[in-house]
């Protein structure tokens, strides 16, 4: 089988498959990650910019320069191993290191992102995570006492994952320099491919959360809008049940219309965004197969509590602008409706009134009629009375005379024309010459 019988874009779309594979870690090691997002339209942005800012970052370590076709790049720097994505929405930096910092999450660790070079990023950050990868020692106590100094108590979480292959914990929080922190301690005998993807779906799952709860400042200034909007809509309704006038009402449904579909609009993207980020970070959770580590907080708890309460204000928000529009759109329906029956009743009365001026114009045409019969009779009779005057003469008969037996005649004429041309005209499908 040839190349021509390929498809031209298969091979591209396998190469996608292994485009993005985790990193492979060991233990002790650490891991900084970044996430750079731009404030508006960041589905649009100019990509050129994002491998740019990579190309500084790459250039400052002797590294080989990134593919501005590609979406993806990998490479030593240095010590570290460099991973960058273009996603969606954002790009992000995941740079590895051998070993652990003296202090534990130090901030040292992520000098590989220099400030400076962050600050110059086309997008701003939403994401930025440290993770450390240490052994996990044989009294489950030792960790406890670790994680307890490092992370606040009120919102810890701590769990086995992959069926007690490593165990993970957590805050949630940003510290002094800006980091969220996690730990991650693994068994001896956990190989390097599991450690990655396990820090892979930690990171990822920070991200999607950060992004998916972007809808929730939208969500919010939604419903205050609604909350303007929504009076005005059922004061339109009732409205309609008072007799107010249609124009009126018009004017202002098509407002509230106007003002809800582009609210609509606005975010449509962000809510639909909203809703994949959160299965994403659902997905990453179950994928970590977590079970209970020492009677601490579960992921599974801690999103329950506090991640899926935001989620849902989210979605009523979302679910409450739909159920707006499409009040909206019944409200314009039995507007419309209305205005219809109106305006038959007053076709209705303008056809009545047709009537009426149609009879009166049938009254006043016969009435014309017999008044054009009168003058067309009078001049006829007179210029007949001119015609047959000489022949009276002759004959010795009194033109009075004359004109008393012709006026009878002509009248009579006359009228049977006009009733010939009247029927006429009441059969336009008949031809013929008047």
């Amino acid at each position: 089988m040839g190349p021509a019988t390929e498809h031209p874009l298969r091979y591209a779309l396998v190469n996608e498959l292994h485009a993005r594979p985790s990193p492979r870690l060991g233990a002790p090691s650490t891991c900084a990650f970044v996430a750079f997002k731009e404030p508006r339209d960041a589905v649009n942005r100019d990509r050129g910019r994002d491998v740019a800012h990579l190309e500084q970052l790459t250039g400052r370590h002797g590294a080989p320069r990134p593919d501005p076709d590609e979406s993806h790049y990998q490479g030593q720097l240095g010590r570290h191993e460099l991973k960058w994505e273009s996603h969606t929405e954002f790009v992000t930096y995941m740079a590895t290191t051998p070993g652990l910092p003296a202090r534990a999450f130090d901030p040292s660790a992520a000098a590989i992102f220099p400030d400076e070079w962050q600050q110059a990023a086309p997008g701003k950050r939403v994401a930025a995570v440290l993770v450390q990868i240490d052994l996990l020692p044989e009294d489950p106590q030792e960790v406890l006492d670790r994680i307890g100094d490092w992370f606040a108590r009120d919102s810890l979480t701590a769990v086995w994952v992959l069926d007690e292959t490593a165990m993970i914990a957590g805050d949630f929080r940003i510290d002094a320099d800006g980091w969220m922190r996690f730990a991650l301690f693994v068994r001896p005998d956990t190989g390097s491919g599991r450690i990655g993807r396990i820090v892979h779906r930690v990171v990822e799952l920070e991200t999607y959360r950060a992004m998916s709860m972007l809808g929730l400042g939208r969500a919010r200034s939604l419903s205050r809008r609604l909350n303007e909007l929504e009076p005005r809509l059922s004061a339109i309704v009732d409205g309609m049940t008072e007799d107010r006038p249609a124009d009126a009402l018009l004017q202002e449904l098509l407002s509230v219309s106007a003002e809800l579909e582009a609210q609509a609009v606005q975010h449509s993207f962000r809510f639909g965004a909203t809703a994949a980020y959160e299965a994403i970070v659902m997905d990453r959770i179950s994928a970590l197969r977590e079970t209970r580590f020492m009677g601490r907080q579960m992921l599974t708890e801690f999103m329950r509590r506090r991640y899926q309460p935001a989620m849902r204000t989210v979605k009523s928000n979302e679910t409450r602008l739909k159920t707006m529009v499409e009040r909206a759109a019944r409200a314009g329906e039995l507007l419309r409706t209305r205005v219809d029956v109106e305006r038959s009743a007053q076709n209705q009365d303008l056809l009545e009134r047709m009537d009426r001026r149609a009879d009166l114009q049938l009254r006043l045409q016969h009435t014309v009629e017999g008044l054009s019969v009168v003058a067309i009779s009078y001049y006829a009779v007179g210029l007949l009375s001119y015609a047959l005057s000489p022949l009276a003469h002759a004959i010795g008969l009194d033109k009075s005379y004359l004109i008393a037996g012709m006026t009878p005649v002509a009248v009579l004429l006359v009228w049977w024309a006009m009733r010939q041309v009247r029927r006429r005209l009441q059969q336009p499908g008949e031809r013929g010459h008047l």
